[in-house]
């Protein structure tokens, strides 16, 4: 299993800095123990309550490209504190990154508050999920029931799946024209593979109506022959 070391003190006196070399050395000393292979070891001087952390981040960065399984720390307020911690604890387990303690001598134990607020978070999630899904199918149907044929307008539909990374305008053109809002138009993409923001869609839009209108207070002349 591969990990990384994340050592935290609040301030810079010198006890303070002498902890966060302790914490190191007892945080290797219990990977060995734990057979756990360090990739990276990061400390950091900066208060628990704050999430903008530049060490944390570098700690995340790792996760996300997936180079660490579980994350060693002293005990778990060095992960942060109150609102800070709770969303740093349900970050790695939402990555299935596991956390390992000094304190618990092993994987992290959660009290049974700090369960339920994870667990309420999670069902949050789900129905955020839920709704996400239910716009993009609102949107598609609306489109469809105005005449929208996706699987006539769109190129490329079937190319595995993978998201486009053009944007469509001559569809966004399309579906405004059939009385769509932005935030449907984006939703209605989206769900066809298209990374696309209201936003995006706006603009792209506008860009349009822009261009072609430039074009007809500039008509191209042919030129004498």
């Amino acid at each position: 299993m591969k990990g990384a070391i994340y050592a935290r003190v609040s301030t810079d006196k010198e006890s303070q800095v002498s902890s966060l070399e302790r914490q190191v050395e007892e945080l290797q000393e219990a990977a060995s123990l734990w057979g756990v292979e360090i990739e990276k070891v990061i400390s950091e001087q900066a208060s628990g309550y704050d999430i903008e952390r530049e060490g944390m981040f570098a700690i995340m960065n790792l996760v996300e490209n997936q180079q660490i399984d579980c994350l060693l720390v002293q005990d778990d307020t060095r992960l942060g504190r109150g609102n800070a911690k709770m969303a740093l604890i349900h970050y790695f387990f939402k990555n299935r990154t596991v956390i390992y303690t000094l304190n618990h001598q092993g994987e992290l134990v959660l009290s049974e508050t700090e369960s339920m607020v994870l667990d309420i978070v999670s069902v949050v999630e789900a129905y955020q999920r839920k709704l996400h899904n239910a716009k993009i199918s609102r949107g598609m149907q609306k489109a469809v029931g105005k005449g929208y044929s996706p699987e006539k307008n769109l190129k490329g539909l079937h190319n595995g799946g993978r998201s486009k990374k053009e944007v469509p305008v001559e569809e966004i053109v399309r579906l405004r024209d059939k009385g769509l809002t932005f935030h449907e138009i984006a939703a209605t993409l989206r769900g066809l593979g298209y990374d696309l923001s209201k936003a995006t869609a706006n603009r792209r839009y506008n860009d349009y109506q822009q261009m072609k209108q430039n074009m007809s207070n500039n008509p191209v002349k042919d030129s004498d022959a």
